[in-house]
């Protein structure tokens, strides 16, 4: 079984190495690190806010210690209330990314499900990311589904 936890204020670092790996494998990337400079302190004070809007969960590589195997991040965003979904409150994933030497081992679905829970618990209503094309089966094996835009979404 992989154990997942909460990203901590000292993993900051590596949580912002895993978010590089998933931005140099979008097309048309940045793949500049300048910006972790000024982003580390403001992660920092975000990953020390137990009850905030925002959540990373992580797995610690195997072979290297110290070092991220996998990372989930997301937010809960309110936006006012409709018929399907009253309370108005939907969690967005907007980081997802595991290290190139520990895929294929369920890093990332352990991590997705521990942040669909944290979702959960803090009622959202639905849960929404964008997926490239190579993700998107994940997304999709637990129950996201294709929505007309690129997001996809899942009904909590």
């Amino acid at each position: 079984m992989t154990h997942v936890r909460r990203a901590l204020p000292g993993d900051a670092e590596e949580v912002l190495r895993l978010r590089q790996v998933m931005i140099d494998s979008l097309p048309r990337s940045q793949h500049s690190t300048e910006w972790h400079a000024e982003s580390l302190p403001v992660l920092r004070a975000r990953l020390a806010e137990p009850d905030g809007v925002f959540a990373a969960f992580v797995v610690d590589h195997p072979e290297r210690p110290g070092a991220l195997a996998a990372l989930v991040a997301g937010t809960l965003d309110y936006r006012i209330g409709g018929a399907l979904d009253p309370r108005g409150t939907d969690g967005y994933v907007f980081s997802v990314a595991t290290d190139p030497d520990a895929r294929r081992r369920g890093y990332a679905r352990a991590c997705m499900e521990a942040l669909l829970e944290w979702f959960r618990e803090r009622g959202a209503g639905r849960v929404r990311l964008t997926a490239s094309a190579q993700a998107e089966p994940l997304y999709r094996s637990m129950g996201f589904t294709r929505k007309p835009d690129p997001l996809l979404e899942l009904t909590l």
